[in-house]
């Protein structure tokens, strides 16, 4: 599925429910069902940097896709990192790379978080496109 399938699917997901409380609780369930990142990536090299809470993000590079995982300290966080694995797990480091995540705004995201999460969320996004990046550099050096 296409990362712009994907994001419209949550943009749907989200349309459904009007209140912000009722959101931040479908926010704050996703980082529950997020998968345990192994404690061997909760080190300072894996923190993410501008983040208020800690994250910790792990990339893997196979078959030609990126998988992340990830891990917060603080649950609407957790939420939050969810949401873009959501959306960019298994996906190709170019089309992680060009992805536009118009779903952030769509949702509201963006506009209902506090200034230090908003940088925490867009912290996020770049470390995750980095990874990205980094798998791409790769790849062109070992072909």
């Amino acid at each position: 599925m296409t990362i712009d399938r994907i994001q419209d699917e949550i943009i749907e997901e989200f349309s459904e429910v009007d209140d912000w409380m009722d959101r931040y609780a479908m926010i704050i369930d996703l980082g529950n069902s997020l998968p345990a990142i192994e404690e061997k990536y909760k080190t300072t090299e894996h923190l993410i940097e501008g983040c208020q809470s800690r994250v910790w993000l792990n990339a893997e590079y196979r078959d030609g896709n990126v998988y992340y995982t990830a891990d917060s300290d603080a649950i609407i966080v957790k939420g939050i990192i969810s949401l873009l694995i959501k959306v960019l797990n298994g996906h190709t480091p170019d089309e992680i790379i060009g992805s536009d995540l118009y779903f952030i705004d769509r949702i509201g995201l963006a506009e209902n978080l506090s200034p230090t999460r908003s940088n925490g969320l867009l912290a996020m996004v770049k470390q995750m496109r980095l990874y990205a990046i980094a798998f791409k550099a790769q790849e062109n050096l070992n072909h």
